[in-house]
């Protein structure tokens, strides 16, 4: 044996000598304190986790046994099927960021966005009025006695004016002349017009025509001027014309010495609104003769068929 090997074991035995052994008894006590805390560390573990399942159990099921809550709103939910484990759900947009985002555009079958939906085109009232606006009577109805000129669209109705009268475009008159069909050529007419075309503003037409029923009743009667009789006015039922129509008469007394005693002179105005145009035949009569209804009625639908087919 070397000197160096006896030198380790002389001072491992000087220091062994310096030591008192632990007694066997102790040894076995501290080996079952050691047992005992490793059961209670484990019972203590069950007893945490018991109580977390309980706790949670309140979470998602309400005492009164009615359906689970949802979960917290961050709460991730399960993959979607297909999904790998690298996949990441996209980010939900904050309420700035969805306010701000434009709505999605519809496509079409081909993939092209579809344009807003648009009403029709209104189209603009007409700025002049020609001369194929104004109608043609019948070939029995005609004289051949016919005149453009100034003269008003409308009989006096007590004075008032219409406002809508500040909203016209642009007015065309005529007189003319007709004869009923079993009357003579070249014998005295039975009737005159006074035939007006005018134009107004977009959407005032209606105006003109609602002004003149309300001055119709506004006016039951009244007395002309250079004339001593009383006029009556009142608006008559009557068919649709055009887009709208306004019919009224005016009745007077024969003059002395004309007529049969007891007859009437009787005067028949119809303003036919088409769009924004208003077309007004006035019968005015010849030598205080009496209008006739019938043949208002006729040449109003051949008025009216003129100014439709002008603005179509």
């Amino acid at each position: 044996m070397s000197v160096e090997l006896s030198d380790l074991y002389r001072s491992l035995s000087t220091v062994a000598d310096g030591h008192e052994l632990t007694h066997p008894e102790s040894l076995r006590r501290f080996a079952d304190r050691r047992a005992r805390a490793r059961v209670a560390g484990s019972t203590l573990a069950v007893a945490l986790l018991v109580g977390g399942v309980a706790v949670g159990g309140r979470l998602a099921y309400p005492a009164d046994g009615s359906a689970p809550l949802p979960p917290p709103a961050d709460t991730p939910g399960p993959p979607p099927t297909g999904a790998t484990a690298t996949s990441r759900p996209s980010p939900t947009p904050t309420p700035a960021s969805t306010q701000s985002s434009p709505p999605p555009s519809r496509t079409t079958p081909s993939g092209t966005p579809s344009q807003p939906a648009t009403g029709p085109a209104v189209p603009r009232p007409p700025t002049s009025i020609p001369d194929r606006a104004f109608f043609l009577l019948a070939a029995p109805n005609r004289t051949g006695l016919e005149s453009s000129g100034e003269g008003p669209a409308l009989p006096t109705l007590c004075g008032a004016r219409l406002p809508s009268d500040s909203a016209m475009v642009h007015r065309r008159g005529r007189y003319l002349a007709y004869k009923f069909s079993e009357t003579p050529t070249g014998h005295v007419p039975d009737g005159s017009y006074r035939h007006t075309i005018t134009i107004y503003r977009a959407g005032r037409a209606d105006d003109a025509l609602r002004e003149l029923r309300q001055a119709v009743r506004g006016c039951p009667d009244q007395k002309l001027p250079d004339d001593n009789r009383t006029w009556r006015q009142r608006l008559l039922a009557s068919e649709v014309y055009g887009d709208a129509s306004v019919l009224f008469e005016m009745r007077a007394p024969m003059p002395d010495g004309m007529g049969e005693p007891g007859t009437e002179e009787v005067r028949l105005v119809r303003a036919v609104r088409v769009g924004d145009v208003v077309t007004v035949l006035w019968e005015q009569g010849w030598e205080h003769t009496a209008a006739v209804r019938s043949q208002v009625d006729a040449d109003s639908r051949r008025a009216v068929a003129a100014i439709e087919s002008w603005l179509d």
